[in-house]
């Protein structure tokens, strides 16, 4: 273990063949993407009248809005979106308490959270009463007609706990939210997460890794329930604190721009209880609209941004998928163990 440790604190530069692919498919997906128009749908939309549908069962109001003038992309075409990914992105959500991202004007608009719910206000969605203290009922969406409902009701993203609504005490993952100072170089956001797993690994973690629709990427851990939140959270932060002691040209472990000049913001903060983080397959109120996609650690080299995929071609990624890269996510059993905490020097 200590001797993969110090073979992570030696590396230095991400190896140049995998960056210059990057750069060569960064221009063919720019070419494909200034080729992509509206999103297919297949979905079962019903038009009930110019300023109302049906989708999945709920009434959709002012279906033809325009939510974002970048792209062109209205109301039903977000609806439209959850409804034809419900399969993908259910997995992600379901049972696990959401916060709502909701934009009533669209993209560049008031934008606000929701978190809980005194009454039935998003269409299809489960309350939870109890697991916030001094708090109305969590929410969780468990259907496509509850995906549909929250965009009905002018959600955007979907953030979700790091725990399940049945199991809200113990956390099954950690998630690293790797963000850059913005004048980086892509190079740099892949190097950091190939970093990261190069830890977790030498800590005797699997890991896996999805774009943010952002900036930036997302490296989570899954865990089997046995720790609580706040060692769940101080161990994210000592993996944080162990990656800025020993490379802080390249990492930060504290909040702040000033503290990200010139390098990626390794944010731990997102494994607190009640923090949440975008989902996978999630939109994000933005321009463009990207979405967070779930990629292999193989394909990482060809990533070209953090939002390379959007509402209107991420079926395009996925008509294209031989195989989905975190199959075998759910089957990881892996905790916090004593020598790892010896490792980060903790404990």
């Amino acid at each position: 273990m200590k001797h993969k440790l110090e073979v992570y604190e030696q590396k230095r530069r991400f190896d140049e063949a995998p960056v210059r692919a990057a750069k060569s498919a960064r221009e063919q997906k720019v070419a494909k993407h200034a080729a992509t128009s509206a999103p297919k749908t297949a979905s079962r939309t019903r038009r009930a009248a110019h300023d109302e549908a049906e989708v999945a069962g709920v009434r959709i109001t002012h279906p033809e809005r325009v939510i974002d003038a970048q792209s062109g992309l209205r109301k039903i075409d977000l609806v439209e979106y959850f409804e034809a990914i419900s399969a993908w992105l259910l997995p992600h959500v379901r049972a696990r308490p959401v916060a709502l991202a909701r934009a009533p004007t669209g993209v560049g608009g008031e934008l606000f959270f929701q978190k809980h719910a005194k009454a039935l206000q998003i269409p299809h969605a489960t309350q939870h009463a109890g697991l916030d203290p001094g708090h109305a009922p969590l929410l969780t969406l468990d259907s496509t007609e509850a995906l549909v409902g929250a965009a009905q009701m002018d959600t955007i993203e979907l953030h979700t706990w790091n725990a399940l609504a049945a199991s809200i005490e113990k956390p099954d993952r950690i998630v690293f939210d790797l963000d850059p100072d913005p004048s980086l170089a892509w190079e740099r956001m892949l190097e950091a997460a190939q970093l990261t797993r190069e830890l977790l690994d030498a800590l005797g973690l699997r890991a896996w890794c999805k774009t943010s629709g952002g900036k930036g990427l997302h490296v989570v851990v899954p865990l089997t329930r046995h720790a609580g939140w706040e060692e769940a959270k101080g161990f994210a932060r000592a993996v944080a604190n162990h990656m800025a002691a020993t490379l802080p040209d390249r990492f930060s472990a504290k909040m702040g721009a000033q503290n990200r000049t010139g390098r990626i913001f390794v944010d731990y903060l997102r494994n607190n209880r009640g923090a949440s983080t975008a989902a996978a397959y999630a939109p994000r109120a933005r321009p463009g609209l990207g979405v967070s996609v779930p990629v292999d650690w193989d394909e990482l080299h060809t990533l070209t941004s953090g939002d390379q995929w959007n509402v209107a071609n991420v079926r395009e990624r996925l008509e294209a998928l031989r195989a989905d890269p975190w199959s075998d996510y759910g089957k990881a059993r892996q905790r916090i163990t004593a020598s790892m905490w010896k490792q980060l020097g903790v404990k």
